[in-house]
């Protein structure tokens, strides 16, 4: 079993790619939909129900999507943290035209992105094991995450 979490910054790109994962037939879980996560204002993983994900996951590769601040209580449950990152400016213009989430929609929004990725994205860029930068194209960017997920098959 291969488990590779996804992470970064809101608009870089985690939703997009884990669709893409799905529609190419991989296993796909993203912890922001589903019940996955609790907390305001602070939202944090259902630690329970990651534990479960993780202990009946099967044979086959699974991705996981996310971006809280438990997580890391997990890296070592993971094949591989990959972080997915882009320029300021391709965050907030992403945030500004996608229609699958309100989240960077505000100013007040859209400066904690500015904030966050200054305070936040270098502690998961510690505790990833690799970095990809989605202003490639989509497929690019899951093709690298299919890479990734077949160099840490035991």
């Amino acid at each position: 079993m291969t488990v590779v979490f996804v992470t970064g910054m809101s608009g870089t790109g985690k939703s997009s790619a884990l669709a893409e994962l799905a529609r190419r037939g991989h296993r796909v879980v993203d912890t922001d939909y589903g019940g996955w996560i609790e907390g305001e204002p602070e939202p944090l993983w259902r630690e329970d129900r990651i534990r479960e994900l993780l202990d009946e996951h099967g044979d086959e590769t699974l991705f996981i999507s996310g971006c809280v601040a438990n997580q890391g209580r997990f890296y070592d449950r993971f094949d591989a943290v990959v972080l997915l990152s882009a320029p300021a400016d391709v965050i907030l213009e992403r945030v500004a035209v996608r229609s699958t989430n309100d989240f960077g929609k505000t100013d007040a929004e859209r400066d904690r992105i500015i904030s966050d990725l200054a305070a936040v994205e270098p502690i998961l860029r510690r505790g990833a094991t690799a970095e990809i930068d989605t202003r490639a194209p989509l497929a690019e960017v899951v093709d690298a995450l299919e890479r990734i997920a077949s160099s840490t098959t035991p």
